[in-house]
């Protein structure tokens, strides 16, 4: 039969009490690389706005300028039918 010996059984302690105070160094190059990519997460998010806010500002300037462009066409319309209807009145006889 097999018998406990001490000695085993302070070299088993021994391994187990290394071997836990050996992980907290790799938390704190796990925390270093987890500030690190809260970083890079940062600064993609802050890229993302920036290419966001470009293609609205440009959509919404394309828009203005069409919309303004339609408004001053129609204007123009409307002031010479309303030109054609002063000659019209002016000279009805015609």
């Amino acid at each position: 039969m097999f018998r406990f010996r001490p000695t085993y059984f302070l070299v088993l302690l021994a391994a187990f009490t290394a071997s836990a105070f050996a992980s907290p160094q790799q938390d704190d190059s796990s925390a270093k690389q987890d500030m690190k990519d809260a970083g890079h997460s940062t600064k993609q998010a802050a890229q993302d706005t920036g290419h966001a806010t470009k293609k609205t500002a440009k959509k919404t300037g394309h828009a203005v300028k069409k919309n303004t462009k339609k408004a001053a066409n129609k204007t123009a319309q409307k002031t010479d039918q309303g030109a054609q209807k002063v000659e019209d009145k002016t000279h009805p006889n015609q």
